[in-house]
């Protein structure tokens, strides 16, 4: 296993697993959004199996009032054929680490109010609820 950051000739393979989490997200849609989050330093990284991406995860620093210099992670997910088999810690893991060499203070996600099982991994590990997200769709 390597944990690496990936780079934009590895698109089909991080669909291949982000379609599982966003499953509304066709490949061209995905690929548009990836190319327009570039300009907030989005990085993407994967648990590779070789050539096999096991788990994902969408990152990227930035820096708020509320939650000063952090570490934002926009997606997490592992694929089907790996789940409880603790990638999703390795990847937290990762990225804690990722965070502090980035002098962060704080990791920080959103998760839907359905995801139960999500919001119990990470509290598991060392994650609590500070906030409600909002949304207002426009279109």
């Amino acid at each position: 296993m390597q944990i690496r950051e990936l780079d934009l000739k590895e698109l089909y393979i991080v669909y291949d697993v982000i379609k599982q989490l966003r499953v509304e997200l066709c490949y061209k849609e995905f690929e548009d959004l990836v190319y327009d989050m570039r300009h907030m330093e989005y990085k993407m990284i994967g648990i590779m199996d070789g050539e096999v991406l096991v788990t994902y995860a969408g990152v990227g620093v930035q820096t708020n009032l509320y939650h000063k210099r952090h570490l934002y992670v926009f997606d997490l997910v592992t694929d089907e054929k790996y789940r409880s088999q603790k990638y999703g810690a390795m990847m937290l893991e990762y990225l804690i680490d990722y965070a502090k060499v980035g002098m962060c203070e704080n990791i920080v996600l959103s998760s839907g109010f359905e995801k139960e099982g999500a919001h119990r991994f990470y509290e598991s590990n060392g994650f609590t609820k500070k906030s409600f997200v909002f949304l207002k769709t426009l279109f």
